[in-house]
């Protein structure tokens, strides 16, 4: 439910904070006192769209917040966490729209931005607001055959799972065959060429790292002689007068004088010792490597004819050789799939053509559900209608066929006659406002406790009805708000006398000459001075405050009742 509303410069609204109750409450006030603002301000907190018009005057920004107490079981948890949003469904959500004279506006759910989308998304659970002429979700044909299984139930959700896993099989299958059709009709022109690279990169032998260890040994076969040379040199300075003899003598005159100091100068024999080992040892290294170098120019021709190989190779199928077996790989999968583009095409249509069949006949048992369905719904909605004095009424579910689709193969439209004799035409096309009030409260009451929307907001739906009309449509509300919050605009006596709680709202003109629009919850007391305002006009009398404290103890026994 929604707990609290608050408003702050919007339009005539300065700052308004209204809180709010389980069951049906009206909204009342004399014309232009700015209850639709109200509804404003709560579709905008639904993802409605905003403008810079609607900020009240002289200020920079307008901001509304809505606080909603739900239960742990209800869906917008989990659009929440499927957007990302942190919400905790023990605790209270809470929406704030922000308005800049700029003509910007921003979002927040429990503290955390989010786009107008994703708060559209999230108020679709939370709020349905219907007007004169303004039936929302009710008059969007696409949704009916939504609404019908929907109130089908867990007889045909069953069913529908079932067919929509073969339908998603069905459809890969279909995208494959397909796929292979028109890479058939394109590969079969490539197929030469994609033979011709197989066995020119086959007869490669290509292996991984080859071309870098190539590079490598023709660098050293093309140096070899500069190598043997500089090796030579630094082998015969280290075995030079310089190299090994130099220190072996440096060696041989410390040991003689080592006992002198041994402290100091046995250290320093130690490192020389093991200079020296390691000068032979370096002096053997490089007179190794000397002996290995090649000098073969026939070996390095034929790595400077392999190298140009790859490198040719590299240009036509990759930059590098595991791309070239990657792009071998993919042209003999291409390959094969030509060369068997029969079998594998029989064998695809054979499985579209066994899916397909499975597929309508599930379509038709979700038909055949649905045609049941649409029965008892068209015979509950007459029902509600002849229960708001439309009992005449002739209400149908019109079935079509169309193509295979992942919610079968049937179409849904609602029609209605409200004249007897007159065939039922679709929703769109009733005329009457106070008819189509009534219609779209009917199914809204047949709906309730399916779409499990919390609050429902009905904007001066009233209109075009009184009497017996008015006082139907105010005891259908009152029975609507058992199952959800109700919210109503009305300039109805019938229809306000029903509410659970009741708001006045009025305009008042500050000391600084602004307009100020204020929303205030009306006790018992005052509940029968704005009813015998209703019912009498600008003045009120005894006679009409007693025919509203009537009314209001009437209702209270219809409720009861």
């Amino acid at each position: 439910m929604l707990r609290e509303l608050s408003i702050h410069n919007l339009a005539v609204i300065e700052n308004v904070t209204v809180t709010f109750h389980p069951g049906f409450h009206v909204l009342t006030g004399e014309t232009g006192a700015g209850k639709s603002i109200v509804i404003d301000a709560l579709t905008l907190t639904a993802g409605g769209r905003g403008s810079a018009e609607m900020i009240r005057h002289g200020c920079d920004r307008a901001d509304i917040e809505a606080v909603f107490d739900l239960p742990r079981t209800h869906p917008v948890w989990e659009t929440l966490g499927r957007l990302g949003i942190d919400a905790d469904s023990e605790e209270t959500l809470l929406i704030r729209r922000e308005l800049l004279a700029l003509g910007k506006s921003s979002a927040r759910i429990n503290g955390q931005s989010v786009t107008l989308t994703m708060l559209r998304e999230v108020g679709e659970h939370l709020v349905n607001i219907h007007g004169q002429h303004e039936h929302q979700s009710l008059l969007r044909t696409e949704k009916h055959l939504e609404w019908l299984d929907l109130f089908a139930g867990d007889e045909i959700q069953t069913e529908k799972s079932d067919y929509r896993k073969i339908y998603l099989q069905y459809q890969n299958i279909s995208k494959e065959r397909r796929e292979l059709e028109e890479k058939s009709r394109q590969g079969m022109q490539m197929l030469d060429l994609y033979r011709f690279q197989l066995e020119e990169i086959a007869a490669a032998r290509l292996k991984p790292g080859e071309d870098e260890s190539l590079a490598d040994e023709r660098r050293k076969l093309a140096h070899a002689e500069k190598l043997t040379d500089a090796i030579s040199e630094a082998y015969d300075l280290l075995y030079g007068t310089k190299g090994l003899s130099a220190l072996s003598r440096a060696l041989t005159r410390l040991q003689d004088i080592v006992n002198v100091d041994s402290a100091t100068l046995q250290p320093l024999v130690e490192q020389l010792q093991s200079a020296y080992y390691g000068v032979e040892d370096s002096a053997y290294q490089l007179r190794d490597y000397k002996e290995g170098i090649e000098f073969n120019p026939q070996r390095l021709a034929q790595i400077e004819q392999r190298l140009d190989l790859l490198h040719g190779l590299k240009r036509k199928y990759g930059e590098t050789i595991e791309d070239i077996v990657n792009y071998q790989a993919r042209i003999k999968t291409e390959t094969d799939q030509l060369d068997n583009r029969d079998s594998l095409l029989h064998d695809l249509a054979a499985q579209e053509e066994t899916l397909h069949g499975e597929l309508q006949l599930r379509a038709e048992k979700l038909s055949s559900i649905r045609r049941s369905a649409s029965r008892v719904l068209a015979r509950q909605i007459e029902q509600e209608l002849a229960h708001l004095q439309m009992d005449r009424s002739v209400f149908e579910v019109k079935l079509g066929t169309a193509a295979l689709t992942i919610t079968g193969a049937d179409t849904a439209e609602f029609l209605l006659s409200t004249n007897p004799g007159e065939p039922p035409k679709p929703l769109s096309k009733i005329a009457s406002g106070g008819e189509m009030s009534r219609v779209m409260l009917a199914l809204k009451a047949i709906f309730a406790r399916i779409d499990e929307i919390p609050v429902l907001v009905f904007d001066e739906v009233d209109t075009g009805v009184s009497g017996r009309a008015a006082q139907a449509i105010a005891e259908k509300l009152s029975l609507l708000s058992r199952h959800c919050q109700v919210f109503a605009i009305t300039h109805l006596p019938q229809v306000a006398c029903m509410a659970d709680h009741q708001y006045e709202i009025y305009k008042q003109v500050t000391a600084q000459d602004r307009t100020q629009t204020s929303v205030t919850e009306l006790t018992q007391v005052q509940r029968v001075e704005e009813l015998a305002r209703m019912l009498g006009g600008v003045e009120v009398t005894e006679k009409t405050r007693h025919h509203a404290q009537e009314m209001l103890t009437l209702a209270e026994q219809r409720k009861n009742a």
